[in-house]
Protein backbone atom coordinates (compact mmCIF):
# COMPACT_ATOMS: atom_id res chain seq x y z
CA UNK A 1 0.00 0.00 0.00
CA UNK A 2 1.58 3.54 -1.11
CA UNK A 3 0.24 6.58 0.12
CA UNK A 4 1.00 10.38 -0.82
CA UNK A 5 -0.06 12.53 2.13
CA UNK A 6 -0.74 16.26 1.55
CA UNK A 7 -1.08 18.81 4.48
CA UNK A 8 -3.73 21.20 3.26
CA UNK A 9 -5.82 24.67 4.48
CA UNK A 10 -8.86 22.77 1.83
CA UNK A 11 -9.43 20.08 -0.75
CA UNK A 12 -12.00 18.64 -2.69
CA UNK A 13 -12.71 15.99 -5.33
CA UNK A 14 -14.92 16.05 -8.28
CA UNK A 15 -16.84 13.42 -10.38
CA UNK A 16 -19.17 14.78 -13.53
CA UNK A 17 -19.47 18.18 -11.79
CA UNK A 18 -20.35 17.01 -7.97
CA UNK A 19 -18.24 17.41 -5.31
CA UNK A 20 -17.90 14.15 -3.76
CA UNK A 21 -16.08 15.20 -0.78
CA UNK A 22 -14.38 18.04 0.28
CA UNK A 23 -12.30 19.02 3.29
CA UNK A 24 -10.97 22.01 5.22
CA UNK A 25 -7.67 21.79 7.31
CA UNK A 26 -6.36 18.57 7.31
CA UNK A 27 -5.22 15.73 5.25
CA UNK A 28 -5.65 14.49 1.09
CA UNK A 29 -4.01 11.28 1.10
CA UNK A 30 -3.92 9.82 -1.99
CA UNK A 31 -4.04 5.67 -1.75
CA UNK A 32 -2.85 3.12 -4.36
CA UNK A 33 -2.78 -0.37 -3.45
CA UNK A 34 -0.86 -3.14 -4.87
CA UNK A 35 -2.10 -6.85 -5.51
CA UNK A 36 0.05 -8.31 -2.50
CA UNK A 37 -1.90 -5.69 0.10
CA UNK A 38 -3.52 -7.25 3.00
CA UNK A 39 -6.11 -5.41 6.00
CA UNK A 40 -2.34 -5.53 7.77
CA UNK A 41 -1.12 -2.84 5.68
CA UNK A 42 -4.24 -0.89 5.91
CA UNK A 43 -4.38 -1.28 9.55
CA UNK A 44 -0.78 -0.84 9.35
CA UNK A 45 -0.61 2.87 7.40
CA UNK A 46 -4.25 3.91 9.20
CA UNK A 47 -2.05 4.26 12.70
CA UNK A 48 0.87 5.59 10.99
CA UNK A 49 -1.38 8.53 9.42
CA UNK A 50 -3.13 8.91 12.44
CA UNK A 51 -0.14 9.57 14.16
CA UNK A 52 2.25 11.34 11.87
CA UNK A 53 3.30 14.57 13.23
CA UNK A 54 2.93 16.77 10.58
CA UNK A 55 0.74 20.18 11.99
CA UNK A 56 2.76 23.11 13.41
CA UNK A 57 2.75 23.43 17.26
CA UNK A 58 2.52 26.78 18.45
CA UNK A 59 5.94 27.68 18.12
CA UNK A 60 5.81 26.19 14.55
CA UNK A 61 7.29 22.94 15.09
CA UNK A 62 5.68 20.14 13.29
CA UNK A 63 4.36 18.29 16.45
CA UNK A 64 0.74 17.34 16.42
CA UNK A 65 -1.37 14.92 14.46
CA UNK A 66 -4.51 15.68 12.34
CA UNK A 67 -6.15 14.00 15.95
CA UNK A 68 -4.21 17.28 17.85
CA UNK A 69 -5.67 19.61 15.40
CA UNK A 70 -8.89 18.04 15.16
CA UNK A 71 -8.17 18.00 11.21
CA UNK A 72 -10.43 16.66 8.61
CA UNK A 73 -9.52 13.66 6.13
CA UNK A 74 -10.00 13.63 2.26
CA UNK A 75 -9.08 9.61 0.90
CA UNK A 76 -9.21 9.60 -2.89
CA UNK A 77 -7.81 6.23 -4.40
CA UNK A 78 -5.02 6.51 -6.79
CA UNK A 79 -3.64 3.15 -8.78
CA UNK A 80 -1.30 5.72 -10.41
CA UNK A 81 0.82 4.87 -7.07
CA UNK A 82 1.83 2.16 -8.24
CA UNK A 83 3.36 3.56 -12.04
CA UNK A 84 6.49 1.47 -13.25
CA UNK A 85 8.68 3.22 -15.09
CA UNK A 86 12.52 1.61 -15.23
CA UNK A 87 11.50 0.18 -18.84
CA UNK A 88 10.05 2.75 -21.53
CA UNK A 89 8.30 5.77 -21.98
CA UNK A 90 5.24 4.09 -20.84
CA UNK A 91 4.19 3.30 -17.23
CA UNK A 92 3.43 -0.26 -16.54
CA UNK A 93 0.45 -0.42 -13.74
CA UNK A 94 0.84 -4.44 -13.27
CA UNK A 95 1.40 -3.73 -9.53
CA UNK A 96 -1.73 -2.41 -9.00
CA UNK A 97 -3.84 -4.29 -7.62
CA UNK A 98 -7.33 -5.16 -9.80
CA UNK A 99 -10.80 -4.01 -8.82
CA UNK A 100 -11.51 -6.94 -7.12
CA UNK A 101 -8.70 -6.55 -4.33
CA UNK A 102 -8.45 -2.75 -4.09
CA UNK A 103 -12.43 -2.15 -3.36
CA UNK A 104 -12.32 -3.99 -0.46
CA UNK A 105 -8.87 -2.56 0.62
CA UNK A 106 -10.24 1.11 -0.12
CA UNK A 107 -13.36 0.50 2.00
CA UNK A 108 -11.26 -1.22 4.71
CA UNK A 109 -8.94 1.49 4.46
CA UNK A 110 -11.74 4.43 5.03
CA UNK A 111 -13.53 2.58 7.82
CA UNK A 112 -10.27 1.91 9.47
CA UNK A 113 -9.00 5.86 9.28
CA UNK A 114 -12.67 6.91 10.16
CA UNK A 115 -11.78 4.43 13.62
CA UNK A 116 -8.62 5.73 14.76
CA UNK A 117 -9.41 9.77 14.44
CA UNK A 118 -12.82 9.13 15.32
CA UNK A 119 -13.73 11.84 12.32
CA UNK A 120 -15.47 11.36 9.01
CA UNK A 121 -13.75 10.59 5.97
CA UNK A 122 -14.21 12.65 2.70
CA UNK A 123 -13.87 10.48 -0.04
CA UNK A 124 -13.68 10.47 -3.67
CA UNK A 125 -15.32 7.64 -6.06
CA UNK A 126 -12.98 4.59 -6.50
CA UNK A 127 -12.65 4.11 -10.55
CA UNK A 128 -13.85 7.28 -11.58
CA UNK A 129 -12.47 10.09 -13.21
CA UNK A 130 -12.05 12.46 -10.63
CA UNK A 131 -10.50 15.99 -10.64
CA UNK A 132 -8.76 16.77 -7.22
CA UNK A 133 -8.60 20.58 -5.83
CA UNK A 134 -6.29 21.48 -2.86
CA UNK A 135 -4.20 24.29 -1.10
CA UNK A 136 -0.91 22.54 -0.01
CA UNK A 137 -0.36 24.11 3.48
CA UNK A 138 3.49 24.56 3.33
CA UNK A 139 3.77 22.50 1.76
CA UNK A 140 4.00 19.59 3.27
CA UNK A 141 3.82 16.53 0.66
CA UNK A 142 4.74 12.67 2.79
CA UNK A 143 4.88 9.31 0.51
CA UNK A 144 4.50 6.02 3.13
CA UNK A 145 4.70 2.83 1.27
CA UNK A 146 4.11 -0.31 3.54
CA UNK A 147 6.52 -2.33 2.35
CA UNK A 148 9.22 -0.35 3.82
CA UNK A 149 7.28 -0.10 7.18
CA UNK A 150 10.44 -2.02 9.32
Amino acid sequence: MRVVIQRVSAASVTVEGKITGKIGKGLLILAGFEEADTIDDVQWMSSKIAQLRIFNDSDGHMNLSVIDVSGEILVVSQFTLHALTKKGNRPSFIKAARADVAIPLYKSFIAEIELVTSSKVAQGIFGAMMEVALVNDGPVTIIIDSRNKE
